[in-house]
């Protein structure tokens, strides 16, 4: 279980990292379903690895990530819809 669990964390990482990249190369918009999708699936996969490992104050943070990516998402969307 603990090697699953880290190797969990370590796509979260990834995810994060590939989301940051995408932004500072301009690949993606700040909030763009690609940046925070990815922002999202990282930050469930790390919040699973520092819950695990009683990480609480990074699994708090990533909390807080996964609600601003979610929020995000949902305004664009209610954006989006009430100008469509």
């Amino acid at each position: 279980m603990d090697q699953l669990i880290n190797i969990l964390g370590w796509i979260g990482t990834i995810l994060y990292l590939v989301a940051y990249g995408l932004v500072s190369a301009k690949k993606a918009e700040g909030d763009s379903w690609t940046y925070q999708g990815l922002n999202i699936i990282a930050g469930a996969l790390l919040i699973v690895n520092t819950i695990y490992l009683h990480a609480y104050p990074s699994a708090g943070l990533n909390i807080a990530w996964v609600g601003i990516a979610v929020l995000t998402l949902g305004r664009k969307a209610w954006m989006n819809a009430s100008h469509g």
